[in-house]
């Protein structure tokens, strides 16, 4: 049997492990970045080129099998230039609806998910007139192009318009600008969900998450303290989600506990940060079970055996030894060069039960001197352990 060659549009880490993930599976991979240095280049052949460089997106398509992305900037445009020469999965129309926040709330509402109250902004008079139906404390986003907390201002006031204007303006002319309600939500949790090629659908424990500065900070897995029908109603919002759009792969979706009830916050179409625990953690990740979904293989076991806390590595990365003497503990670097506020890497801690995942933290916390990022997920599992 032929061995499958995937194209990967876009060569950070998540294209990394996704090659790490596809090669027992005897997959080949080609890799198209618009950055030289794209750490995934170190682990497959990598092609430097412009998104929009019709000529190279065509060699990709001619080299390879299947088509899929690593983040969801990739010009929908790009994919769908290629999708008529070759497969891409998940397909463009999830790709463009993603890049869009507008778009993205329309199809939460589609699919019956609530979200926080917000109103399309394109100028410094719609700024006010959108805070005045918004109200403050509320969030100005860039409608495209913003993730990690970049292209955002919150206002804590009507004072903050002029402030926030001005920092987002220049991208208002050309991307257009949103101001969402800022929910003081209970927590944020994650689904991520698999959908094969014939429509079988998948999802992993519910993953509880926590963000330093608009940068996932930790994620903890299975999310604790969540009623049946909370599971439930996330699951079937992300089916729904991934029926509506006819979606292949691992999809994600970001949601907020406020007061008992889910609001809709974004979705990713792609494998995403907070199921990285899944390598370790998970039957199968969602990286194999992405490529398994892309290439039309089964799908594979989304179950999990235990707990599982991931900690991503910001700016630079702690002592790895020092980390690795702790029992179960997984090391993962990207290959990248430190730099603030850039994910360089991320490690995975797994335990049989809440107590002993709670007590190898607190040895990591003290020993790298992670307290302060440690303490979130620390305090859950001691409420867990009490209950």
């Amino acid at each position: 049997m032929k061995a499958p060659v995937v194209g990967i549009l876009g060569g950070g880490q998540l294209a990394r492990m996704l090659i790490l993930a596809g090669t027992p599976l005897g997959a080949r991979f080609q890799v198209l970045d618009s950055c030289s240095d794209a750490c995934a280049g170190a682990l497959a052949p990598l092609e430097v080129a412009d998104w929009q460089d019709r000529d190279a997106l065509q060699r990709l398509a001619r080299a390879v099998d299947v088509i899929t992305f690593d983040f969801e900037n990739v010009p929908a445009d790009a994919a769908e230039a290629i999708a008529a020469s070759v497969p891409v999965f998940p397909q463009p129309n999830a790709l463009a609806i993603a890049q869009d926040r507008l778009a993205e709330k329309a199809l939460f509402a589609e699919i019956g998910l609530a979200t926080p109250t917000f109103s399309a902004v394109s100028s410094r008079a719609e700024l006010d007139t959108a805070l005045q139906n918004v109200g403050v404390p509320a969030i100005l986003k860039t409608r495209r192009l913003g993730y990690d907390g970049k292209g955002q201002f919150r206002l804590y006031s009507l004072a903050d318009a002029d402030r926030a204007w001005a920092a987002l303006s220049s991208q208002a002319a050309e991307y257009g600008l949103i101001l969402e309600a800022l929910v003081a939500f209970e927590s944020e949790i994650s689904v991520l969900a698999v959908r094969g090629r014939d429509g079988e659908f998948r999802t992993w424990p519910l993953t509880r998450n926590w963000h330093t500065d608009g940068v996932l900070s930790l994620s903890l897995a299975p999310a604790p303290g969540l009623s049946a029908e909370i599971e439930a109603a996330a699951v079937e919002h992300t089916r729904a989600l991934a029926e509506r759009l006819e979606y292949v792969g691992v999809l994600a979706l970001e949601l907020f506990l406020d007061q008992g009830c889910l609001l809709g916050n974004e979705m990713a179409p792609r494998v995403h940060n907070s199921g990285h625990w899944s390598i370790e953690g998970a039957h199968c990740s969602q990286f194999e079970n992405h490529l398994r979904a892309v290439l039309g293989l089964p799908l594979g076991d989304t179950g999990q055996s235990g707990q599982a806390c991931m900690l991503n590595w910001i700016g630079s990365l702690p002592d790895m030894a020092t980390f690795l003497r702790e029992a179960d503990a997984h090391w993962h670097d990207y290959g990248k060069s430190s730099r603030p506020g850039r994910k360089v890497g991320h490690a995975t801690i797994c335990a049989s039960d809440p107590s002993s995942l709670r007590v190898r933290l607190q040895r990591i916390g003290r020993t790298l001197g992670r307290e302060a990022q440690l303490a979130p997920v620390l305090t859950v599992l001691a409420q867990t352990e009490a209950c």
